[in-house]
């Protein structure tokens, strides 16, 4: 087996599925357009969604990339051997395309080849669907692998909770195959397999087909295009094929690590503590360098993707507290994550003033947090009435409120010789997470993204807004981000003050003057030096692959987009800004409704 580099395994990953016809497309925005129910990107085939739903993708019915992710359900648990919150996936896609016998025999080539990543056959294992009531089991998957050179023994059949993709309740669905590597550790028992938690097999890839739509009624169709999802974990196979204990220990930190080494003057490795703080510092600095850097423009606030953004900092400075980082040390390691990825995400290179002046500008927010909490802490001292202990309602509020560790409310008490309610503060730290990933859960609904008539509408409202707002106030305004959902529109644009009454009201009328001209709304496909040529609207670095689509809505907007639309602009009815409003700096937000028939 070879050993990789995260450089060698995109470049092999994408060279074998372009040698195999596959368009190779860049990784889309870590901020979903259109689709209210994730703050961000969390798996490769969100942003694919509607390609896997139908609609033609520019770069045909193959496709390959390395998307950006970010899950941030499991955060309390960054800092072990394996969670990240962000991470790279790489992916093959078919639209309707090749289906089971293609996709499980260019698996097994570029698993198992001396061209690729000559993993040894024997230390493979394979999982299918065993079958339920619903569907039958995936006899075709289990052949497939066998011709393919895999023995019977390391293929096992597991059941719907282990091999069967669903997005929601309706929908496309099926069952997957998952591909493991079998460690160096014996089996947990005679039943051991790839379905336990023992360590012994380990998932590097997952290949996901598309064969079944569920209706309301529970029931299973055929579908008449198939498709073919795949994800391989950049960071978790490098770890694998190189034989590593960690995520951390692979090349993608081993740089960050080294710095923040240097800043601390603490080595990685000399005790657990340490070296758990120095992964949660590498993982959230890199993490939110990724989304600063971000086309959207994200920065730190109190609501949403600005919310997440916040407490990835914050937790990253309380860390680093804990080793001695000096103040302003997130910015000087973020310019080496820069240094290191911007070749693989040119985005961040045109952002990187910005990511450095955030870090800077929020960890300097965060040291007045605080020494707001330092004295909130002394006043609940003061509260405690000859108690010789801190309740845990306030210590929690400390962590809560005031971003205060509890290490820190611990070691102030001691000072003090106070004692706290570790106990009670364990229990409503339980509370919070089971909260904190119950929402998370419901945010994340699979990610498919509505594509109603009604959602078509608002998102062509969004255009129409856009160039109203380049109308009124400059040429400069540019889309930061949309949330759309059935009943309105969220628009975010690049603006440095609050925009006057009297420009509100010019931009709506400009909204409802082209609804009232019913302009039809013209899809075209063509190139992106096409589309510049054109003078549509978009982010041509980075975000577009070589063919985009573009819609122009008579001589008003003409602008790259991937979303559903209306078919003419009359068909909105009505424009109606409901609020204006700050978003992050240097963003303004704009909350609007239609009146569609």
């Amino acid at each position: 087996m070879q050993s990789y580099s995260s450089n060698r395994l995109r470049e092999a990953f994408l060279a074998f599925f372009r040698d195999r016809g596959h368009a190779v497309i860049p990784s889309a925005s870590i901020i979903p357009d259109n689709d209210p129910s994730v703050l961000f990107t969390m798996a490769g085939m969100h942003p694919l969604v509607p390609y896997l739903m139908g609609q033609p993708h520019p770069g045909g019915t193959r496709l390959a990339d390395v998307q950006k992710c970010i899950r941030t359900g499991d955060i309390d648990e960054v800092g072990d051997a394996s969670h990240l919150t962000f991470f790279e996936m790489l992916g093959n896609w078919s639209l309707g395309d090749y289906f089971k016998r293609e996709a499980i025999a260019w698996s097994w080539e570029f698993l198992t080849s001396k061209s690729y990543l000559g993993i040894d056959p024997e230390r493979l294992a394979f999982s299918v669907f065993a079958g339920d009531e619903n569907a039958p089991r995936d006899q075709e998957a289990h052949d497939l692998w066998l011709k393919a050179g895999a023995k019977k023994e390391q293929i096992f059949f597991l059941p719907a909770e282990n091999n069967w993709w669903k997005p929601g309740p309706t929908g496309p669905c099926g069952p997957d195959t998952e591909m493991f590597f079998i460690t160096d550790k014996p089996p947990c028992g005679p039943d051991c397999s790839p379905a336990c938690d023992c360590g012994r097999y380990l998932e590097i890839w997952n290949d996901v087909f598309m064969q079944y739509n569920r209706l309301e009624n529970g029931e299973l169709v055929p579908l008449a295009k198939k498709n073919v999802d795949t994800g391989m974990g950049l960071e978790r196979t490098i770890c694998t094929l190189n034989g590593q204990k960690s995520v951390y220990d692979t090349d993608a930190f081993s740089a960050i690590i080294a710095k923040i080494e240097t800043l601390s003057d603490v080595k990685y490795g000399a005790d657990d503590e340490s070296t758990r703080a120095i992964r949660i510092i590498a993982d959230h600095t890199r993490t939110s360098t990724m989304i600063l850097g971000d086309e959207k423009g994200i920065t730190p606030s109190n609501v949403d993707q600005g919310y997440v953004l916040r407490r990835l900092i914050r937790r990253a400075v309380r860390m680093g507290m804990k080793i001695g980082l000096p103040e302003n040390s997130l910015r000087q390691i973020a310019e080496v994550i820069i240094a290191q990825y911007e070749g693989v995400y040119p985005e961040l290179e045109r952002a990187k003033a910005q990511v450095l002046e955030q870090f800077e500008l929020e960890e300097q927010r965060f040291q007045r947090t605080l020494r707001q909490g330092l004295r909130e802490f002394e006043k609940a001292v003061q509260r405690l009435s000859g108690s010789t202990q801190i309740d845990a309602a306030t210590a929690f509020r400390l962590y809560d409120t005031y971003g205060f560790p509890i290490e820190i409310t611990t070691e102030l008490a001691k000072e003090r010789n106070l004692g706290i309610d570790e106990a009670g503060f364990a229990e409503r730290f339980r509370q919070h997470q089971q909260l904190s990933k119950a929402g998370a859960e419901q945010r994340f609904k699979g990610g498919l993204a509505d594509s109603s008539e009604q959602t078509a509408r608002l998102h062509t409202a969004t255009h129409l807004l856009h160039a109203a707002l380049r109308k009124v106030l400059s040429e400069e305004v540019a889309q930061r981000g949309s949330n759309i959902t059935t009943e309105r529109l969220r628009f975010d644009f690049s603006f440095p003050r609050k925009v006057a009454k009297e420009e509100l009201d010019e931009v709506e009328r400009l909204v409802n003057e082209a609804i009232a001209a019913d302009y039809p709304i013209a899809e075209e496909e063509m190139t992106v030096d096409e589309a510049k040529a054109q003078g549509a609207i978009g982010l041509f670095e980075s975000k577009y692959g070589e063919r985009v689509r573009v819609y122009t809505m008579g001589p008003v907007s003409k602008e790259i987009c991937g979303g559903p639309h209306a078919g003419h602009t009359g068909e909105l009815v009505a424009f109606k800004i409901q609020k204006e409003e700050a978003s992050s700096a240097g963003v303004r937000r704009i909350r609007a409704v239609i009146e569609a028939e």
